[in-house]
This record gives C-alpha cells, structure tokens and sequence, in this order.
C-alpha cells in the first residue's frame, strides 16, 4: 500500500485546547483522523506532533498533501 492514504476530501475540525500536545496522522490509517492511533507502526512512518498554540478550533488536513501540516491548506481542491 502506498502511504500517506488519503483519509478524506476535505479537512477535520478538531478543538484544540491551548499548550495541549497533539499528534497529526500522516500515514492515514488511523481510525481517528485526523489524529494518529498509532496505525503506522512498522510503516516508517510518525505522526506530526505538535502544539495548540491557543484554545480553538482548527481545521486539520485529511488528503495528507497540505504544505502546512497539520492544517488544511485547500490542496484537497
């Protein structure tokens, strides 16, 4: 299987709580897009770790193509 599998068409809006880590899917197995469960083990793949900067809903890329990881940036278009 090619990675990253596109895990939907458009982005996922999460609400991230200020100074809370949080880890994007980056392979796209998880089954809790957009947020990693660990389904890449073994692929060579890691999820993007990072930080809510405040509290907030975000929109998270789910095509996996953003050049802003882990936002959408409208690449699914």
């Amino acid at each position: 299987m090619e990675l990253p599998k596109r895990a939907g068409e458009g982005p996922l809006p999460v609400e991230l709580e200020q100074g809370k880590n949080y880890a994007w899917c980056t392979c796209g197995l998880s089954e809790n897009q957009p947020l990693c469960d660990g389904k890449h083990r073994g692929s060579g793949m890691s999820p993007n770790v990072f930080t809510a900067e405040k509290t907030e809903t975000k929109y998270l890329c789910a095509c996996k193509v953003t050049k802003n990881q882990p936002f959408c940036d409208g690449s699914h278009k």
